[in-house]
């Protein structure tokens, strides 16, 4: 028997114990040992449920407990959290979590500390929610050197901006929606400012390239200035617009961004929809690949977890684990990426064309029916640095959004 502490029994925490339990006879076949949830760590009682002969309120009764082989933390933020991973890492406990935010910030000094104790610290739940996505980059591509990493990795915001484009809804009424489904949060600051990207990009960029991205130097943008009027111009030229996560390799370095883009009907993220998320990966051997499916929700996210306890299970083996050293890696300079932008503008198109085109290099001006007083274009390719020292000259843009080609 192995014996198990979850930290934490909220909805990641309550979809853990039910798929140990719901699946329970497939994973003891798997594991070749049943699995035990020794302990439930919550300030909070639960009467009149399973776990409440299992809470416990006191840290130190698992951490003491040379038993517990491994703990799974499901709580959430830096702080008690990062403290109580540490603490069990050091006693030579296994570790589990779907923390992002605890990963994107301490993950190198974790690994380092889990190497030295010749203990596991697993995070696949971390990113992709349900979506396996840590474990395929570490063994299934170990063979590529990963070119582009690219994803839709926010659900909430998924769903708010396929609600905008389908139905035409503007952002408050979206969001409004996306918090009475339960998708968004009362605070929705992480996930419509990009926040919850970022973090997880930078720990797919960190696994890929084995040194630390630091998130706080991504250039990172949200959905916010996302409107119903950028939704209608897209749909004329069969485009579409989706919050992407991205890091991308060339003889010039790493760029890495979080923003909205425009992305062509023929992109594979196109028709990413809903709440549903999806990576896009590129390797210089494999080519192109794409893993889909639910980026968040109690079960999936759990599924994920589980996954990793049965890894844990096994012990510290030769397996090949994900992680990454303290060593941090430098990005591009966000000014000096060549793109190119999707501006628009107000006022009459005749009375601004010419100047408009000599100053942005105008590849195609755009319009749409009932938008009188505004117009739209795309420019040629030019550095984030040209673009918005040009921009500074036009007080009346009303919204510029990348375009992913």
């Amino acid at each position: 028997m192995i014996n198990i502490a979850i930290m934490g029994y909220g909805t990641v925490g309550t979809g853990v114990v039910n798929v140990l339990e719901k699946n329970k006879e497939l994973i003891t076949e798997r594991v070749g040992s049943d699995i035990n949830i020794k302990y439930v760590l919550d300030l909070r009682d639960f009467p009149n449920t399973p776990v409440q002969d299992k809470i416990i309120h006191d840290f130190d009764v698992l951490l003491q407990d040379d038993e517990i082989k491994v703990v799974v933390e499901v709580m959430g933020g830096l702080e008690p959290a990062y403290t109580f991973v540490k603490k069990c890492l050091q006693a030579g406990k296994h570790v589990v979590t779907s923390n992002k935010a605890l990963v994107a910030q301490y993950g190198a000094d974790l690994f380092h500390i889990a190497k030295e104790k010749q203990v596991k610290f697993l995070f696949e739940a971390s990113v992709g929610g349900g979506i396996p996505i840590i474990r395929p980059l570490v063994t299934s591509l170990s063979a590529d050197e990963v070119e582009e990493i690219t994803g839709i990795l926010n659900g909430t915001t998924n769903y708010m901006m396929t609600k905008m484009f389908y139905e035409g809804a503007n952002y408050a009424d979206v969001l409004k929606q996306a918090q009475e489904n339960g998708y968004a949060e009362a605070d929705p600051t992480a996930d419509v400012q990009g926040h919850d990207a970022c973090r997880k990009i930078a720990i797919l960029s960190s696994v890929v390239t084995g040194k630390r991205v630091d998130f706080e130097e991504i250039h990172t943008e949200g959905i916010t200035k996302i409107s119903a009027e950028d939704m209608q111009y897209a749909k004329t030229k069969n485009m579409t617009i989706k919050l992407l996560a991205t890091a991308k390799k060339n003889a010039f370095g790493i760029k890495a961004i979080v923003a909205p883009f425009m992305l062509q009907a023929t992109h594979p993220l196109y028709s990413v929809n809903d709440v549903f998320n999806a990576v896009f990966v590129r390797g210089n051997m494999l080519g192109e690949a794409m893993f889909y499916g639910q980026g968040a929700g109690e079960l999936p996210t759990a599924s994920a977890v589980v996954a990793d306890i049965v890894e844990a299970a096994f012990g510290a083996d030769k397996s090949m684990l994900a992680s990454w050293t303290t060593e941090k890696l430098a990005l591009r300079d966000n000014g000096e990426v060549r793109r190119t932008f999707f501006v628009r503008m107000k006022g009459k198109r005749q009375e601004l064309e010419s100047i408009v085109k000599e100053t942005f290099r105008v590849s195609e001006f755009l319009s749409v029916e009932g938008l009188d007083e505004e117009f739209a274009f795309f420019t040629d390719r030019m550095t984030e640095e040209e673009y918005a020292t040009k921009a500074k000259e036009h007080s009346d843009i009303l919204s510029c959004i990348r375009v992913e080609m």
